[in-house]
């Protein structure tokens, strides 16, 4: 249950939705599996696992919810091959040429037979709306899966007026900076591993991988012109990651202090150990992501 990347949302309206209303409206759009020809199908589960039945898991006022997706696996290799043997059955058999748009014909045939008969892979995505801080959370390593969760939810509930994470300064310089001094934020240690980037469009590009932050190699690369794209920090002692330029949080660690406090918590079972963990994990991120906000300067409110 414990998120791995955050993608974070500001709400720009007051959300109004109580976790009752809001089971309410995903059970009109429950996850279905694929069915006839659709490629893939999306829906709401429980987030708390199949055993559960709430489609809104609430604690500390904060609500969570779960996209699940199904896609169908098709590659496109398979249907160029059948597409092919029936072209080629059909010219051999009438003596003539097939065309493009006689071809298109037969693709679209060779889809209603196989798309049906397709393995199917599911994926599921987690976020969290907590409306007393403004925020809405998402377990997703890309803005785009993120936004995706976005749009199902705000069809969902009819309205959802979110904007992306804007901050008051240039996050690439914050870290550029950080690097250049040795010294993270308050509450910020710097870890191993770092991204630069040349600042122009198809700049080349520096990765590191358990090396020293504060060795001439870095430095010099620093003071060639490169930025920071990606540096990897602890919090105090309780949440490790890989801050990003875009803003968004990859490989979100939560450290021994936190696991310990989470394994001290008796659970009875798995529902009761998921609302502990959640529990435990949103106070944790309702610290830790201000913590982010104000090392690059606090919110942009333009």
């Amino acid at each position: 249950m414990w998120f791995r990347n955050l993608q974070l949302y500001r709400l720009i309206e007051t959300f109004e939705h109580s976790p009752e209303a809001m089971h309410e409206a995903l059970a009109e759009r429950t996850f279905k599996p694929c069915a006839g020809l659709d490629t893939y199908s999306m829906g709401w589960v429980p987030p708390a696992g199949r055993e559960a039945t709430g489609l809104v898991h609430a604690s500390n006022g904060r609500m969570m919810v779960c996209l699940r997706r199904e896609d169908r696996i098709l590659p496109s290799s398979v249907v160029r091959e059948h597409v092919e043997e029936k072209a080629e059955a059909i010219a051999l058999a009438e003596s003539r040429s097939v065309g493009r748009k006689e071809k298109q014909q037969i693709k679209d045939e060779v889809m209603v037979d196989l798309l049906p008969r397709a393995f199917t892979r599911s994926s599921h995505m987690f976020a969290y709306i907590d409306p007393q801080a403004g925020w809405v959370v998402v377990d997703s390593g890309t803005a785009k899966k993120a936004e995706d969760l976005l749009s199902a939810l705000r069809e969902t509930l009819g309205s959802l007026r979110v904007r992306p994470l804007a901050v008051a300064t240039s996050p690439a310089a914050v870290m550029t900076r950080w690097l250049e001094q040795s010294s993270a934020a308050d509450g910020f240690e710097l870890g191993d591993e770092c991204e630069l980037k040349e600042p122009v469009d198809k700049g080349g590009v520096m990765r590191g991988r358990r090396i020293d932050l504060a060795s001439a190699e870095v430095k010099s690369h620093l003071d060639a012109g490169m930025q920071v794209a990606k540096v990897a920090v602890e919090w105090q002692e309780r949440i490790g990651c890989i801050l990003c330029d875009d803003l968004g949080i990859r490989r979100l660690r939560f450290l021994d202090l936190i696991l310990e406090e989470a394994a001290e918590v008796e659970a009875d079972d798995a529902l009761a150990r998921f609302d502990a963990d959640f529990a435990l994990m949103g106070m944790e991120l309702a610290r830790f992501i201000p913590a982010v906000v104000e090392a690059f300067g606090g919110l942009d409110e333009d």
